[in-house]
């Protein structure tokens, strides 16, 4: 029995060890060595460096307003009277022609017992002047000549001596004359007309309202000229000038517009650091409150090149290739828009990126994108391109 279980126990080692033996066969029998990638060299598309004369354009944005406008207030209080055009936005009015007019029935009632009371005062004195002031006697005969009571008074004679002005003032004269002219000057505020060409762009009232002293009665502007107010960075202050041209377009880019720059504004905004700029156009079609972009000549920078903001590399490197190998060189912005930037410093002949290479890094094994031609293969299949034909 002693020797039994000595031999189950020699066999139960012996086919352990053999598992054991067994399992590592397997394993190393399943075990292949790894392949090894293939190295990928990417193509990448260049440009090569000619520097030239690069302009620089300030790009900036703006509602147009009109250049000239007229906020339309009453300063007298009365009916709107109906004129021989209705009241009412986009009514075009010119030069001269009566926007307003107020009912003036009394005042000018007034007025013209004003003014009859004057000339009674001035005929009161003819004969005093016949007699004690026969120098000056014409003169104002032919004042009297000239005075017409449907129409705005003269200006009084002219007093050439003190005997005169005595006796002139001492008759209350100049006081009436002076009220009068007071009262005629306050008459026309019942006639408001257009100091200009323009289109009524606001209508507060109606014919047949009433109308109050101070209230606001709608508002006219001039059409054909226009002025954009654009905000550009302080740094370029020194570079606008008055006179200077602006190409203008709008969203669609279907339409452009040539403007020049009118004025500048010479306070920096604190909170933007801005200048406000104002651009004058000149265009019947164009129309208050039009949103347009300008391009503004700032200056011609020499000796420089530009290229697309996404190349430039840590703020001044650009990748340039070299014995199709990719190194980095360092440069001088001088100028970023929003999609492009004006570099000088890169010297003529070099080679560089024109489309950007996702994870690029000096030292990488480039293939420069060569124009197929006809009957060329096409190109390895392990190649990898970073860009589209341009």
């Amino acid at each position: 029995m002693r020797m039994r279980n000595i031999i189950l126990s020699v066999l139960g080692v012996v086919l352990i060890i053999g598992a054991v033996f067994l399992s590592m066969k397997i394993i190393d029998g399943k075990t292949r060595p790894k392949p090894r990638p293939a190295k990928v060299i990417k193509t990448v598309f260049v440009d090569t460096v000619s520097n030239t004369t690069v302009p620089i354009q300030i790009e900036a944005n703006g509602n147009l307003i009109a250049k000239r406008r007229l906020e339309l207030y009453a300063e007298v209080q009365g009916i709107f009277k109906e004129g021989t055009r209705l009241f009412k936005t986009g009514q075009k009015y010119r030069r001269g022609q009566s926007l307003i007019r107020i009912d003036a029935s009394e005042y000018y009632a007034s007025v013209q017992s004003a003014k009859s009371n004057l000339y009674n005062q001035v005929t009161a004195i003819m004969p005093d002047l016949r007699l004690d002031y026969p120098e000056i006697y014409e003169k104002w005969r032919s004042y009297l000549g000239s005075f017409d009571m449907k129409k705005a008074t003269p200006k009084l004679p002219e007093i050439t001596s003190d005997k005169e002005k005595y006796f002139i003032t001492g008759r209350n004269i100049l006081t009436s004359y002076y009220n009068v002219k007071n009262l005629e000057q306050r008459l026309s505020k019942y006639t408001i007309t257009a100091p200009f060409d323009g289109v009524l762009t606001e209508a507060l009232v109606t014919e047949g309202t009433l109308i109050r002293q101070g209230q606001k009665l709608g508002e006219f502007i001039e059409t054909g000229v226009y002025e954009m107010e654009v905000a550009i960075g302080k740094e370029y202050a020194d570079l606008l000038k008055v006179g200077e041209a602006v190409a203008l377009s709008n969203l669609n880019k279907t339409r452009n517009y040539e403007g020049k720059v009118s004025r500048i504004n010479s306070r920096v905004d604190q909170a933007t650091q801005t200048i406000t700029a104002f651009i004058e156009v000149n265009d019947a079609t164009l129309k208050e409150g039009i949103y347009l972009e300008a391009n503004l000549d700032a200056r011609n920078e020499q000796d420089a090149i530009e290229i697309d903001r996404n190349l430039l590399q840590n703020g001044n490197q650009i990748f340039v290739v070299k014995d199709s190998i990719l190194d980095v060189i360092d440069v001088q912005p001088v100028y970023f828009s929003d999609t492009k930037v004006v570099l000088k410093g890169v010297s003529d002949g070099n080679v560089i990126l024109n489309k950007p290479v996702p994870g690029a890094y000096a030292g990488m094994l480039v293939k420069v994108y060569q124009e197929p031609t006809r009957n060329t293969s096409a190109p390895d299949v392990h190649t990898i391109s970073t860009g589209t034909k341009p």
